[in-house]
């Protein structure tokens, strides 16, 4: 497999490639199924919830719970709040209408906890969920809203209740003894993900085990993408190995070209890019995050930006996804309580190079703490045509789409010292995008350098965010413009010819 770390290219052929290709710029609403939809047939599965796991109503919210060391979990991983694959079909207009074009989900294969980390079969459906059949019906439903369907792969590791584990476990002549690492050594009798003994490691170096998950024609991987899945996200895929990576990602696109394969990869992406086609940009989060906060100065997280982006090269970026919370994380509303600098993480999220992933709630406001708070049931009562949150994010998705630059766009440090100043541009001068920042609780004024050799002299540049009406923020005057920002704000420009009469200074550039 060869590289895919390139340089910025402004070839016109560049970015038609770029914008036929779906993984570039995409939007990702992602859901837990449990908690998305309230099931619609909860009498009928309630047998599915025996205990000691526990079925709550859909008003509750997640608490904290004890271990229980029989199970070796956390009790609040067994409680469940019933959504399936039906009532997640029933609410794809609203993921539709929202403006996404990627539904990730989390785990979906046969586990005994609410989030599936721990597989006992990969090959399996959870029955909470439905079966293959109901998944090939998703697949359908989601297809037909022109939207992509992305699957979570835990691939290094199992749940200790999966029968293979436990005959391992059990019997020294199990043909499944050397899918794991098992031995006195380890506390609880085999090698587990993190030490948490309910998440047993798969040992990757047997040929079996990469044969069944990923290299055969009817492996996991291979087999989900045939059914109709478009990608995959590969859960702690650090841990995996760039070889391995690589080789898993050889096989997704020998069975689908053109499908996606995103990494959790919390360290800098750098060379994992080589063997990837992208990662959760957990590296990109914390130079936003640290922006806001004010413990990275403006000047700083350029120049981050900007080696980030030269040490992994645009393609992947554009393709990475650009988190700010998950299920891991808590939600937005809770890290940044703040409207002006949690709106400002927000933007930043939408024009930097990468596809933003929304977590299903964060776009009307749900809060939430660490996990299990940030896992609550989504809030559908919150979901109206006046919730400031959900207008704000359809206003970000709605300039994503509407302004290429922002979805392909090449990216460009700005000479800047107080602000945070960044361009996304393409091969034509009058798509660029110019973004501007002052997370500062004071005011700054400052001019900034825009070495873009073809945005004309005289061009004024307009406030994407501000009403159509508003005047120009600034002119280009020799390359260089001059803002006053007020604190704790964002400023998404792009240039608007002057009408001159049916005069163009843009006549003969791109």
């Amino acid at each position: 497999m060869t590289t895919n770390r390139v340089t910025q290219d402004d070839d016109p052929e560049t970015f038609v490639k770029r914008e036929q290709d779906w993984r570039n710029g995409a939007i990702v609403y992602q859901v837990l199924v449990d908690r998305f939809a309230p099931s619609a047939q909860l009498d009928a599965k309630r047998a599915l919830y025996p205990p000691p796991k526990v079925l709550r109503d859909w008003s509750e919210t997640p608490k904290p719970g004890a271990y229980l060391p029989e199970a070796r979990l956390n009790s609040q991983e067994l409680d469940f709040w019933g959504g399936d694959f039906a009532s997640l079909r029933s609410r794809l207009d609203y993921v539709q209408q929202l403006g996404a074009n990627v539904l990730y989900l989390n785990p979906i294969h046969l586990a005994y906890t609410n989030h599936k980390y721990d597989a006992l079969d990969f090959m399996k459906i959870s029955p909470e969920f439905g079966n293959r059949d109901d998944f090939l019906r998703l697949v359908i439903d989601v297809h037909a809203r022109d939207m992509k369907l992305v699957l979570d792969g835990v691939f290094n590791h199992m749940g200790r209740n999966a029968p293979i584990f436990q005959d391992a476990l059990e019997n020294p002549t199990s043909p499944w003894r050397d899918w794991f690492a098992i031995g006195p050594q380890f506390a609880g009798g085999a090698r587990a993900w993190t030490g948490f003994q309910n998440l047993p490691e798969l040992n990757l170096e047997n040929p079996a085990v990469r044969a069944y998950l990923y290299e055969n024609p009817d492996s996991v991987v291979r087999s989900y993408l045939r059914d109709g899945a478009d990608g995959w996200r590969l859960d702690t895929a650090f841990e995996l190995g760039p070889d391995y990576l690589r080789d898993l990602t050889d096989a997704a696109h020998l069975e689908k070209p053109g499908s996606l394969v995103v990494g959790e990869i919390v360290n800098y992406p750098g060379k994992w890019l080589e063997s990837i086609d992208a990662v959760m940009n957990f590296n990109l989060r914390k130079i936003v995050l640290g922006l806001a906060s004010g413990e990275i100065s403006p000047s700083l997280a350029g120049r981050m930006l900007d080696r980030l982006v030269s040490d992994s090269g645009i393609e992947p970026l554009l393709k990475s996804w650009v988190v700010i919370d998950n299920h891991d994380i808590p939600r937005i509303a809770s890290q940044i309580p703040g409207d002006a600098l949690r709106r400002l993480v927000q933007a930043l999220q939408f024009t930097l190079p990468g596809a933003p992933n929304i977590y299903y709630g964060s776009e009307v406001g749900m809060t939430g703490g660490n996990d299990p708070e940030n896992r609550g049931p989504m809030r559908w009562d919150l979901v109206h045509d006046d919730n400031p949150e959900l207008a704000w994010i359809k206003k970000l998705i709605a300039l994503r789409k509407q302004h290429r630059a922002l979805r392909i766009g090449n990216f460009r440090l700005l000479a800047s010292e107080r602000l945070l100043a960044f361009e996304r541009y393409t091969d034509r001068a009058l798509e660029t995008i110019v973004v501007l920042v002052n997370p500062a609780d004071t005011a700054v004024t400052e001019q900034v350098l825009i070495a873009n050799e073809f945005l004309m002299d005289d061009t004024p540049l307009i406030d994407l965010l501000a009403p159509a009406d508003f005047p120009a923020v600034c002119t280009v005057q020799a390359a260089f413009i001059t803002v006053a920002m007020p604190p704790e704000t964002i400023l998404i420009l792009t240039p608007r010819e002057r009408s001159l009469g049916g005069y163009s200074r843009y006549k003969r550039v791109r």
